[in-house]
């Protein structure tokens, strides 16, 4: 396994004030990878769900706290959101999620539920694992432009 030429952790609060924390650091280091705006925008909202999930669901009626670390590769970044809180059983979880049939009525879709699938959606990898609390791994590949061996971009586009 690679190692990582980099690695940022923090621990935060799990209140939701922290959450935009957690969401600046990532672009903050996103931005300097050299990751795609779309890409930025994508991790964002995938750290987001993670660290909300670990407000809402972690913790109950104590207060805790959620690692939140930043893997940082020559070809992707690597994000862990890590609670000591109640757990619960992904596979289960994931029968109930999404995808959801077009059809059904937007009023008949559940409140919330979607924050495992969106993840899943935005992320290129993802992984959960659960043993005194739940950690959630994520990877974002960094798509870098391809370049021809003159030096110049390849387009998709011909020149008229």
């Amino acid at each position: 396994m690679k190692q990582p030429y980099d690695i940022v952790e923090m621990k935060i609060p799990a209140k939701p004030d922290y959450v935009a924390i957690a969401r600046l650091t990532l672009s903050g280091i996103a931005n300097r990878m050299g990751f795609s705006y779309d890409d930025i925008e994508d991790m964002k909202i995938a750290i987001s769900e993670a660290c909300t999930n670990a407000v809402q669901h972690a913790y109950k009626e104590e207060i805790g706290e959620i690692t939140v670390a930043f893997g940082l590769y020559e070809e992707y970044l690597e994000i862990v959101v890590a609670d000591k809180g109640e757990s619960f059983d992904y596979g289960d979880l994931q029968k109930e999620a999404g995808p959801y049939e077009t059809s059904q009525d937007v009023d008949e879709l559940p409140e919330g539920g979607l924050g495992l699938y969106l993840i899943d959606t935005l992320m290129d990898q993802t992984k959960i694992t659960h043993n005194k609390g739940l950690t959630l791994m994520m990877a974002k590949n960094l798509q870098r432009e391809q370049v021809e061996s003159d030096g110049s971009t390849i387009s998709t586009y011909e020149a008229k």
